[in-house]
């Protein structure tokens, strides 16, 4: 495809208002960005660019054109921070053309904001392996945050041809930069935009893929706050609404949910953790030791995987889920002793020691206590005849009956 035929099938995409042509035409890895890249191989610039092609389709779409072929250049010589600086530019004039525009413009402006974000995360990559100070996924945040402010104030398109139909994707497109750049406190300013605005429709009537990435990022808000409930149901979400051909998707969300599922009690069964190889390898060790109450095989899978799960932030959730261990420990004891409802402090002393805590008694006693506390266990500690009388009847409550399992951590 030479240029005046990429130039005459903007133009006929722009008639028939056909969004998801526009975006194709405008992707960087596209086809048709080689053979533009061959046809201006010896001289591609805007200075030779804009006097031979200003005007020859109407504004500001021949400046786009020739952003896109400056693009396409930079990129196939491998100048990311120049390929960013240009799309960066095609993005601004794109915009221009966005708010005076529709719903059918939501593919094109999808497709150039996620190739923003990608050349910026390669100019930034390429500027620190060279030693140099990059700012590009910054300005892209800040771009894409812009994008979302033209998504949301429109007021006069109809309702089926909103842009507000685009608010979500870009919303996610925003909270993927601020992962990125470790700067989650920036969330709040557009989260906070967003929940201002009641007039754009309910979150269930947006496309799915919209959804599971939204309701992703916001278990992640939580999770980081360790507002472990609020974080479960957006996961779970998520999860249930992922398509099933995503697995690496599910995998990512499984990442953070199993966790919060294991402090509640649901351990993972053998068919899921088939399903995702890579996180059972992870997580079965915890699991096999919650299960048998080993409390030395929960300390070693923890010292293993310490360094991926301080990666992944996981360390302090996974760590706390070390109780339900302790429990299960408890309830050996329990069973070794006849499921009697008197059990002396000493005997879960020796337990512990046995497992490779060295505690001494006042410290198993104080464990014992916040058991009880907890839930874990139901019963009462005599002090003074350093006895633990447990109840009668289900003495060991289930997990996944514990009251509020959430508000203890």
């Amino acid at each position: 495809m030479d240029f005046a035929t990429f130039l005459s099938q903007i133009n006929d995409a722009l008639i028939s208002e056909n969004g998801p042509n526009l975006a194709y035409l405008l992707r960087p890895t596209s086809p048709h960005g080689k053979s533009l890249v061959k046809e201006f191989r010896s001289n591609a610039t805007q200075g030779s660019l804009e006097p031979a092609y200003k005007g020859a389709i109407r504004s500001p779409w021949d400046d786009i054109a020739i952003k896109y072929v400056l693009t396409c250049t930079c990129v196939a010589k491998r100048r990311s921070q120049e390929a960013y600086k240009e799309h960066s530019a095609l993005v601004l004039l794109f915009l221009r053309f966005f708010t005076e525009n529709r719903g059918w413009t939501l593919p094109a402006l999808f497709s150039i904001l996620r190739d923003l974000r990608d050349l910026a995360f390669d100019a930034d990559f390429h500027a620190k392996y060279n030693g140099e100070r990059s700012e590009c996924m910054e300005d892209a945040a800040r771009k894409i945050a812009s994008a979302f402010g033209n998504c949301i104030t429109d007021r006069q398109s109809p309702p089926e041809q909103s842009r507000k139909w685009g608010v979500y994707y870009v919303v996610a497109l925003v909270l993927k930069c601020y992962f990125r750049l470790k700067r989650i406190s920036l969330s709040k300013n557009i989260l906070r935009a967003l929940e201002a605005n009641r007039d754009i429709p309910a979150l269930s009537q947006y496309p799915r893929s919209h959804q599971v990435t939204f309701r992703y990022y916001i278990g992640m808000l939580h999770f980081l706050n360790e507002e472990h409930a609020k974080a479960e149901e957006e996961l779970t979400l998520a999860f249930y609404h992922c398509h099933v051909g995503a697995h690496a998707n599910q995998e990512r969300i499984l990442a953070y949910l199993l966790p919060l599922r294991l402090l509640k009690g649901h351990l993972p069964s053998d068919e899921l953790m088939k399903r995702f190889p890579v996180l059972s390898e992870m997580y079965t060790p915890f699991v096999a030791a919650i299960r048998l109450g080993d409390i030395a095989a929960f300390d070693r899978a923890l010292e293993e995987w310490e360094s991926k799960l301080v990666d992944l932030s996981l360390m302090l959730t996974v760590e706390r889920a070390r109780e339900l261990c302790l429990r299960g420990l408890f309830r050996r004891v329990w069973v070794a002793s006849d499921k009697n409802s008197r059990i002396p402090v000493s005997v879960f002393h020796c337990s512990l020691r046995i497992s490779g805590m060295d505690v001494d008694q006042e410290e198993a006693e104080c464990l014992v206590a916040n058991m009880i506390y907890k839930g874990f266990m139901r019963g009462y500690i005599s002090h003074e005849k350093q006895m633990v009388v447990l109840a009668m009847t289900n003495a060991f409550p289930k997990l996944v009956d514990r009251p509020s399992p959430f508000a203890y951590l």
